[in-house]
């Protein structure tokens, strides 16, 4: 199920490379963002009927707040707890991370720069044959930490054209307000444009299948976006003191996202690989998901014995995963060396599946080897940053020299004019 490669293998070179993205839906894709420009709610129902199965009218795309209330009698004590306990660390985290605004006043100059929350954002959530509360938490709380005003849901109704419980009360938790029973290309399309029930938004953002990844590249411009998501990645560096067992069950958790999870373990162990191997073929015959998980470490997974684990880490970073963990004897030693993943996992107690629910970190990463230039959903991405810039006359005297040779060198002789005309004029008051 797992094969093991050297680290000279040429194999290994397709293990590490980003997978081709898929555009051909492209087509799809613009025609149903043009359905919902030009005939709005009109086309939503249409296509919620068309992908959905589910016959809608207008007034039914929101979600009421009765629906919400009834949906809190759906779920257990247990999973409300559990929900409050992962919010609290989410937002306690995102907390931390608030840009702040900063002002300072020198020779002359008042110079800062002011941070504000977006008005209004959109989060997208994968609903209709599986629920998702957790992406719920993970979307909205970092833009509640920012301030933002107005945060928006969309997710894609059941086949009874209700949205599945769990998701609502999720969402109640997070502090949504408008919960909307629409998904796909559509509703990344409504957020964007707006409809005659769903406002437009300042961005959107949230995991999806590739309808909805490619329909927020398409929009981006009229709305900001985040960084577009892909099948699940892991990769594992591991030592002498991994547990063979607890190694191959992290390879399994990613595996059964989806058929195209990729899953590596990179070890200096020959043991340990073949271990994990065994381990990995055990464990996966015993689990419900056990045809997606062999599908998926067929064509993407493996492992990668590396001289030393100096090796290991430099193959991490040329891949750059989603999820990167350090089951390693001294795992804060080799954080270091890590340049490029979505997120780091130190020692044998934190496995990736407590990071995509209630650790505190978020869970929307760069994925396909985005990690090298992008990061994390944070409460960075719902604010702007606002540049300010104050001079007085002494100040503007101190710079004009250099402002006025730089606008003359590229040609543009009025700046350099309204830059002399305030020193060769009369001064003014404030």
């Amino acid at each position: 199920m797992l094969k093991i490669y050297r680290a000279s293998d040429p194999e290994v070179e397709n293990l590490l490379a980003a997978p081709p993205f898929d555009a051909s839906r492209m087509a799809v894709v613009e025609e149903i963002i043009a359905a919902v420009r030009e005939r709005g709610d009109e086309a939503l129902c249409a296509l919620t009927a068309r992908f959905d199965r589910v016959q809608l009218a207008p007034e039914d795309l929101r979600v009421t707040g009765e629906e919400v209330e009834a949906a809190y009698g759906e779920v257990s004590g247990a999973f409300l707890d559990a929900l409050r306990l992962a919010a609290a660390r989410i937002l306690a985290f995102h907390t931390r991370q608030v840009p702040q605004s900063w002002f300072e006043a020198q020779d002359g100059a008042f110079l800062g720069q002011l941070v504000r929350p977006l008005a209004r954002v959109g989060i997208y959530v994968p609903g209709g044959t599986a629920a998702y509360p957790s992406s719920v938490l993970m979307s909205a709380l970092p833009a509640r930490a920012a301030g933002v005003g107005e945060i928006v849901m969309c997710t894609p109704p059941g086949r009874d054209g209700t949205v599945a419980p769990p998701i609502l009360v999720a969402a109640a938790e997070a502090g949504i307000k408008e919960i909307y029973r629409v998904g796909g290309a559509q509703a990344v399309a409504a957020m964007a444009y707006g409809t005659a029930t769903i406002r437009r938004v300042d961005k959107i953002v949230g995991p999806g299948n590739i309808y909805v990844t490619l329909a927020k590249q398409r929009v981006y411009g009229e709305v900001d976006v985040d960084v577009p998501a892909g099948p699940s990645e892991v990769v594992i560096v591991a030592d002498a003191t991994a547990d063979p067992e607890w190694v191959a069950a992290d390879l399994l958790a990613q595996a059964e996202h989806d058929t195209l999870a990729r899953c590596l373990l990179l070890t200096p162990v020959p043991e340990l690989a073949q271990a994990v191997a065994g381990e990995a073929a055990r464990q996966a015959a015993q689990l419900p998901r056990r045809e997606f998980i062999a599908e998926a470490l067929e064509a993407f997974g493996g492992i990668v014995v590396t001289r030393d684990l100096a090796e290991a880490v430099e193959l991490a970073n040329r891949f750059a995963p989603e999820h990167l963990e350090l089951l390693v004897a001294d795992p804060l030693v080799w954080l270091g060396r890590v340049r490029n993943a979505g997120a780091v996992f130190l020692g044998p107690y934190a496995p990736v599946p407590v990071g995509d629910y209630a650790a505190g970190p978020n869970h929307v990463l760069p994925t396909g080897g985005t990690a090298r230039f992008a990061s994390a959903l944070g409460t960075e991405a719902f604010v702007k940053r606002i540049n300010v810039a104050g001079l007085d006359r002494a100040g503007l005297a101190a710079l004009a020299g250099a402002v006025v040779t730089l606008a003359e060198a590229e040609g543009l002789a009025a700046h350099a004019a309204a830059v002399r005309a305030r020193l060769a004029g009369k001064e003014q008051d404030g």
